[in-house]
């Protein structure tokens, strides 16, 4: 008879195998494991955006990271709680209990409400939940200079039209006491607020400094994209000539509270030195692929004994379709080098996948476990003692994860939630997004104009092509 395995530990050693289900530690009383079954402690997404409609259904085709950002102009109107719930609940059908959300409202006066919606949509759901407030003071556009940059390849009335929407930003203090209004809000232990700068190419030195003096003060952690594109690394390094690395380490930064997304651009230095300060590295591979950034030096991380790396989703999936067990495959492949010994192991990649990714979304001893239809996965193997985490890597997909349990909570069964009505919900979410198409329609040429501006300009940087 089909065993039930229990992988308290993936790629540091075999499942533990029980007969039956009243033969498991008590904690998994409530689960709805089966015979075939086995159960693992559930990975953590550690950076997404919470897309409930995603990038490509409002016409945001993947490019070149710099090139795609004016597509996403196009992000419908919708309601940020339904937005968030259908974003969560993807994830949570596939047997994801926890995620690290980077909120996209740029509008401060909006923010509290904003996230009490998204902090609301994660209770329902029933998943663990960082929520990086977004602070930023420097306009997206163009990282020399801003929209102004772009004015010599845009036509009189696109730049007259893109002219009336660049943003004011609002005061360092008020926008940093939003984020603490947001964190007065929450009263659930499931959820960590945490600051949001969106990079340093969009923050000025004074909000970077005055993050990190509020990071220390309240004990909050930091969570920012760092070095992601090539166009990024040139113009940091015009404007931190001793480094960007070295000077968020000279302000104090740095810091056993940071965790920084993407990475893809750093050098061994660095890397060095983000290990010393025990700040977390957050892989986005598909992401990367996709947005043309390159491959975060990883397999370098490992054999260098740091920076501790988590996986994130970063809202996009090799399929696009929120898998972060693919993710957890994709990195494993990419960073298994070429020589005889494999580089990157089963145990880094769950170990970043489950610690680190608890560590980043500040819930080091979460409880939440995931379960398998194992006897699925291995249909077809004429041997029972295969590593079970060589199995996961190998073939796990969403289509087998059947369980779902978060602080003691039944999340998900059978693929179905049990605190919301998922297709309820996507459609009610289509629908506010289909309402919208009539302005995005009007919206579409100038955020075409902008994309192919914004190619034409980085086109003249020395070194890019």
């Amino acid at each position: 008879m089909s065993k039930i395995r229990l992988l308290e530990s993936p790629g540091h050693g075999p499942a533990t195998r029980f007969d039956r289900l009243a033969d498991l530690p008590p904690q998994f009383g409530a689960t709805a494991a089966q015979p075939g079954d086995l159960i693992l402690p559930s990975p953590v997404n550690a950076h997404d955006h919470g897309y409930g409609i995603r990038t490509l259904d409002f016409g945001a085709a993947d490019d070149a990271l710099e090139v795609w950002i004016p597509g996403l102009r196009l992000r419908p109107r919708t309601d940020p709680y339904l937005e968030a719930l259908v974003a969560f609940g993807r994830l949570a059908r596939t047997g994801v209990g926890a995620t690290m959300h980077c909120h996209n409202s740029l509008n401060v006066d909006r923010l509290v409400d904003e996230a009490s919606a998204v902090m609301r949509a994660a209770g329902d759901i029933g998943i663990r939940l960082g929520l990086s407030c977004p602070l930023l003071d420097h306009d997206a556009w163009a990282y020399d200079g801003g929209p102004q940059r772009l004015k010599p390849f845009l036509s009189a009335g696109d730049w007259q039209a893109l002219e009336q929407t660049i943003p004011i930003y609002a005061p360092i203090s008020t926008q940093l006491a939003a984020v603490e209004a947001v964190a007065a809000a929450n009263a659930s232990p499931m959820i960590d607020v945490q600051y949001g700068p969106i990079g340093p190419q969009w923050c000025s030195n004074a909000l970077l400094e005055a993050i990190a003096e509020a990071s220390e003060r309240h004990d909050r952690r930091i969570h920012m994209h760092l070095l992601e594109s090539p166009r990024q690394r040139l113009w940091l390094n015009r404007r931190f000539p001793e480094g960007v690395v070295n000077y968020l380490d000279r302000i104090g930064f740095l810091s056993p509270r940071l965790a920084v997304a993407h990475g893809v651009q750093l050098r061994p230095d660095e890397l060095e030195l983000l290990a010393e300060r025990g700040v977390q590295l957050v892989s986005n591979p598909t992401a990367n692929l996709r947005l043309r950034s390159g491959v975060a030096p990883i397999a370098s991380a490992v054999e260098r004994d740091g920076p501790a790396f988590a996986i994130g989703l970063d809202g996009t999936g090799l399929d696009d379709d929120q898998d972060l067990w693919r993710e957890m495959r994709l990195l494993y492949l990419l960073h298994g080098g070429r020589s005889l010994t494999r580089q990157l192991t089963t145990k880094n990649i769950f170990d970043a996948a489950i610690r680190v990714g608890g560590h980043v979304i500040n819930a080091r001893s979460a409880e939440d476990y995931t379960i398998i239809d194992y006897q699925g996965l291995t249909a077809d193997s004429l041997f029972d003692d295969i590593d079970e985490a060589e199995v996961l890597l190998t073939r796990m997909s969403a289509r087998y994860a059947r369980g779902l349990i978060v602080a003691g909570r039944e999340v998900m069964r059978e693929g179905d939630l049990t605190g919301i009505d998922f297709d309820a919900a996507l459609s009610e979410l289509l629908a506010q997004a289909r309402a919208d198409r009539p302005r995005l329609e009007k919206q579409r040429p100038l955020a075409n104009a902008l994309s192919q501006a914004t190619r034409t300009y980085y086109a003249t940087w020395p070194g890019i092509s």
